[in-house]
């Protein structure tokens, strides 16, 4: 795991060895252990690198082909590098170590970009073909690996991180005002905007390549090399069947990631997902370290009383025999870990992101890698009350009109367009609608049933609420320098998980689809609360691992307190940031809209505590980026 950067300079000028510096030292936390930079004329790479496998200097990059013809900075894990390495071999190829980078190099090298393909694991990369003067970039399938790349005047860049390409001396920063109405909409970006204009993501599952003198521009030459298929299958195998191949498949898939030559951990909370990849690494690793972060729930209220998590954790600690520590966050470690966490961050994503800042701050004094259960939600249909808002549409714009309503996380469209008062001119062309309509362009279901619909839900939230958080737990775990795998994302396991028949998946299906437009509201909003329903397949295989207790209960997210601590504790910092001649954030917000949004959360009207924690995180990210 690491940090990857690089520099063409599209008039073909030297590259400036200061300036690609300048750019690897901006992401040295991503790679602390060693350094690299390689340059040849107008281009330049540039590495950080955390040693995970093979700890010796046999691993250092930008990594060149024996033949000369390849230059390779990459940041990731491929778990079957050693099959891959296996099968090069036979070929005919020698390696000098024992890394999965030198086995990355030599695939693309023989394969060229099928080897995309061929890689199960994690991965953003820049391979340099000197032969032909093409840069390849590539991002892994599910885009849990980030790559951002701009350009501006003469230069491409590319980078880990946006500070990457930022930190070029006469990169010229300037708000993406339609990205900010993006995120203020979904609390996410669907698009491959960024908050900086010209600083663009590349999507996941693409490559793109870009040859000298001929185009500039990338996305010109953006390719799809794979991406999610959520169907019904024809014929289904029986439940038993999928039962036991489940298991198979998540076992193996766990066992993958646990190939590392450095201290490995996992995170513990009180839910199923982490707590079964806690039982199988457990088996491999006696005393295996675990990490749980737990809250202060003194001042806490409704809900939120059961938000801490630790009880469960610490139980399933001693099931599993580990190793655990805990931390508990309090009110004022938000106000503390802001700025950083802004800087780190760069820009807002989904949910509110500083517990897990905590979480890997914790888990990288005593591991450098870490097990996550990121995905198991969105692959297995952990959010039923989501999906069933729209699985009795009757056509496409049916569901986008009743999903879309749903997936305003903070704003509808006439609050968006009073928020942004001060600037509605420059962003009045923005339609939300078709940028969340357009996340189906290529996702071709043939909408005939409902589950059908809940498969292009599950899509959906594969690939933006997923997407969102692969960039939020990227970036806070390598501000601790901690590599931060994800076991569900194994391919075999994904692709075992998408043609999983709904019905397998969901316990209330057909419930929801007897309901009557007219039953009285109350009976019909059940289905639209959180519940024990979802994931049912992986609940039943999960209870061979963990107890009954943590598989039968209603989904619980990471989250704190911050509703009731915006309404108390942190209500005093909440005004100081927000509500203040200073804020940065009436640049191109409109100061009563806010200040009534504000009240209607401390008054009790109305839970805003997303809207109040993007503000937050908007504001900070504002003072990092532009003073």
């Amino acid at each position: 795991m690491c940090g990857i950067a690089g520099l063409i300079n599209l008039d073909g000028s030297p590259v400036s060895p200061v300036i690609l510096k300048k750019m690897t030292d901006s992401i040295a936390h991503r790679g602390p252990d060693d350094e690299g930079q390689w340059i040849e004329s107008n281009i330049g790479l540039g590495h950080r690198r955390l040693a995970i496998l093979d700890l010796s200097s046999a691993g250092h990059q930008p990594m060149i082909s024996a033949d000369h013809r390849y230059v390779l900075t990459y940041n990731g894990e491929i778990y079957n590098y050693r099959e891959l390495r296996k099968e090069l071999e036979s070929k005919g190829i020698w390696f000098r170590s024992q890394t999965d980078s030198e086995v990355v190099l030599y695939a693309l090298a023989y394969w060229g970009t099928a080897a995309l393909l061929k890689f199960n694991g994690m991965f953003a990369l820049a391979l340099w073909n000197r032969k032909e003067q093409r840069l390849l970039v590539a991002r892994d399938r599910y885009g849990i690996k980030p790559l951002y790349y701009a350009i501006q005047g003469n230069t491409f860049a590319f980078g880990s991180e946006q500070k990457a390409i930022a930190a070029q001396p006469q990169f010229q920063r300037k708000l993406n005002k339609p990205a900010l109405l993006e995120y203020f909409t979904f609390q996410n970006i669907f698009t491959d905007q960024t908050l900086l204009e010209d600083i663009h993501l590349l999507p996941a599952g693409n490559f793109a390549t870009l040859e000298f003198n001929k185009t500039g521009d990338p996305k010109r030459n953006l390719v799809r090399y794979w991406d999610y298929r959520f169907r019904e299958p024809e014929p289904s195998a029986s439940k038993q069947e999928y039962l036991e191949e489940l298991d198979r498949l998540f076992k193996q898939g766990v066992n993958r990631q646990l190939l590392s030559d450095v201290e490995l951990g996992a995170y513990l909370s009180g839910g199923i997902d982490s707590g079964s990849i806690t039982a199988i690494a457990a088996r491999q690793f006696p005393y295996l370290k675990t990490f749980t972060c737990g809250f202060d729930l003194s001042s806490a209220s409704g809900i939120e009383l059961g938000f801490d998590e630790r009880i469960k954790a610490e139980a399933m600690s001693a099931r599993f025999k580990t190793e655990h520590y805990e931390m508990v966050l309090k009110a004022g470690d938000m106000e503390r870990c802001l700025p950083k966490l802004a800087w780190h961050l760069e820009e807002p994503r989904v949910g509110q992101s500083y517990p897990n800042y905590y979480a890997a701050k914790l888990a990288s004094k005593f591991v450098k890698v870490v097990l996550s259960g990121s995905g198991g939600d969105e692959l297995f249909g952990g959010y039923p009350w989501r999906y069933y808002r729209a699985a009795n549409a009757q056509s496409f714009d049916q569901y986008i009109d009743q999903y879309y309503i749903y997936w305003q996380r903070m704003l509808n469209n006439t609050q968006i367009k009073q928020l942004f008062a001060p600037i509605w001119s420059d962003v009045s062309h923005v339609s939300t609608r078709d940028i969340f309509r357009d996340v189906f362009l290529i996702h071709d279901n043939a909408l005939d049933r409902p589950e059908d619909f809940i498969n292009h839900s599950l899509y959906f939230e594969a690939k933006t609420f997923l997407h969102g958080i692969f960039v939020v737990e990227d970036k806070l775990s390598m501000a601790h320098s901690l590599e931060s795998r994800v076991p569900f994302m194994d391919n075999d396991l994904v692709e075992l998980a998408m043609q999983c028949p709904v019905g397998m998946k969901l316990k209330n299906l057909s419930e929801v689809l007897r309901l009557n437009e007219n039953e009285p509201g109350n009976k019909r909003n059940q289905y639209f609360q959180k519940t024990n329903d979802g994931k049912q397949i992986l609940r039943d295989v999960m209870a061979r691992y963990v107890p009954a207790n943590i598989t039968q209960v209603e989904k619980q997210g990471f989250s704190s307190p911050d509703a009731s601590w915006f309404k108390g504790e942190s209500i005093d910092f909440v005004k100081s940031k927000l509500l203040t001649n200073n804020s940065q954030i009436y640049e191109f917000m409109d100061r009563e809209t806010i200040r009534d949004l504000i009240n209607q959360h401390v008054n009790g009207d109305q839970n805003r505590r997303l809207l109040i924690w993007s503000l937050l995180n908007v504001e900070a990210w504002m003072l990092e980026a532009f003073h």
